[in-house]
């Protein structure tokens, strides 16, 4: 079993929201095969707890377009790991220091990562490909 096509269609459009909110390290793993409860992880980070919570409100925003509100929400006020469940797709939104120790995407690595089609929209994306400034030393 997969994900369902809604429950991408969720996550991309939940990608393209975070995204808009410079969120960093965007991905989607399909988690379906090993958790009956959802399909997708959803994983997103953010350098401050501020923008955690603006990206955050973004992705309600965007999914709430569909007509859909989290089933469950944890962990707004503190701002640093949000998640928000929607029940085809989990939500989490964390500051990049709690990211790195939690490391949601090792504990699922041996599931597959979903295509988000995020391309140029995704800022992590822009600044991996983004040339190192060369320091000129002058003599």
């Amino acid at each position: 079993m997969t994900a369902t096509e809604q429950s991408i269609h969720l996550a991309r459009a939940a990608a393209r929201a975070a995204s808009d909110k410079l969120a960093l390290n965007v991905t989607a793993i399909d988690v379906s095969e090993r958790l009956a409860i959802t399909d997708i992880f959803f994983i997103a980070s953010a350098a401050t707890e501020r923008q955690v919570n603006a990206i955050v409100d973004g992705i309600e925003d965007e999914l709430h377009k569909f007509n859909l509100r989290p089933v469950r929400r944890e962990g707004r006020s503190g701002g640093r790991w949000v998640l928000l469940d929607y029940a085809d797709i989990v939500v989490h939104v964390q500051h990049e220091e709690d990211r790195v120790f939690y490391a949601l995407e090792r504990l699922y690595g041996d599931c597959p990562v979903i295509d988000l089609q995020l391309g140029e929209l995704d800022p992590s994306a822009k600044a991996a490909e983004a040339p190192a400034e060369e320091s000129i030393i002058e003599n």
